[in-house]
């Protein structure tokens, strides 16, 4: 091997480097909450969840949705701690009614929600229980606590990833509630 085939040799590996470290620092400072959902500005998907059992408000579905002005659609179990350390600001939205508060209880025994809502408060106006996750699923949820913002016409125009803080509950769903009521 020559003298110059060594040195490229050695450079590759540099030039490797630093194209890694261009890509990282082009991506540091973005918000990595931020996931695109193929849901964003379409309708709801259809779907229709029972009461959860024991519990004494109505199931919940897509029917709900339209023409009942904004909606914000929270999916939750009681299992999620970041769903608890959200839950404070649900508890807030539905003080303010600025939008109707609907959950979804995702993969949840009912005694559990149930107990999770009776030491943490209950802000939906109705509660689905989706034990088998497939409205998860058709809502395109990675896990939970994720939230939605449905406008008046049943169209998803917000989906925030993980738990509400008091950052991206200010900045972030409060705008986009204000924003779909002004659709």
């Amino acid at each position: 091997m020559t003298g110059r085939a060594r040195i490229v040799l050695a450079l590759v590996p540099l030039v490797v480097l630093a194209g890694l470290v261009a890509v990282f620092a082009a991506l540091m400072g973005r918000d990595t909450s931020y996931v695109p959902s193929a849901l964003l500005d379409r309708p709801a998907p259809a779907f229709a969840l029972a009461a959860l059992e024991g519990h004494d408000q109505p199931g919940f579905g897509t029917a709900d949705l339209a023409g009942n002005g904004v909606s914000v659609v929270n999916v939750f179990a009681s299992w999620c701690v970041p769903c608890r350390a959200e839950h404070p600001f649900l508890m807030d939205l539905a003080e303010r009614d600025v939008a109707r508060v609907y959950g979804i209880n995702y993969d949840d025994p009912p005694e559990n929600a149930r107990a999770f809502l009776a030491e943490l408060g209950n802000p939906y106006a109705r509660v689905g229980a989706d034990r088998d996750r497939r409205a998860g699923i058709e809502w395109g949820v990675y896990g939970v606590p994720e939230t939605f913002v449905v406008d008046a016409e049943g169209i998803i125009t917000f989906k925030h990833v993980g738990p509400l803080t008091a950052e991206s509950y200010a900045e972030r769903l409060l705008p986009a509630i204000e924003e779909a009521a002004g659709r």
